[in-house]
C-alpha cells in the first residue's frame, strides 16, 4: 500500500488522492486491502493476459469505501507461478459511461 496510498508517491499520488477522497487512508491500510481482495472476489474477469510470471487478471467493478460510495475501479492481480493466490499488481478508478 506504500503505492496506492502514498500522498507522496510519484506514480501513485494521483490514485492515493483519488482513493482518500472515498475514505481510505495509509494508516487505515487494511481496510483498503480488504476492499481490495472483496472487489477482486465479487466481480468477474474482465481480461486475461500471460505474462512470464504467469496470468494477469483484471477485475472491473464497483469499490465499497468507507464513506459508501461505490467508485467503479479496475483492479489487477497476478498469480505467480508455485503460488496459491494473486497478488495485487494495481488499482485505479475507471471513467463511468
Amino acid at each position: 500500500m506504500n503505492y496506492l496510498l502514498n500522498l507522496r508517491h510519484p506514480q501513485g499520488a494521483g490514485k492515493a488522492r483519488f482513493f482518500a477522497q472515498f475514505g481510505f487512508c495509509a494508516e487505515n491500510w487494511e481496510q483498503f486491502a480488504e476492499a481490495l481482495r472483496e472487489h477482486g472476489c465479487k466481480h468477474e474477469i474482465a481480461a486475461v493476459s500471460e505474462t512470464g510470471f504467469g496470468p494477469r487478471y483484471v477485475v472491473e467493478g464497483e469499490l465499497n469505501t468507507p464513506d459508501g460510495r461505490c467508485p467503479v475501479v479496475r483492479s489487477v492481480w497476478q498469480m505467480d507461478k508455485g503460488v496459491i493466490a494473486p497478488r495485487l499488481i494495481t488499482a485505479y478508478p475507471l471513467e463511468t459511461k
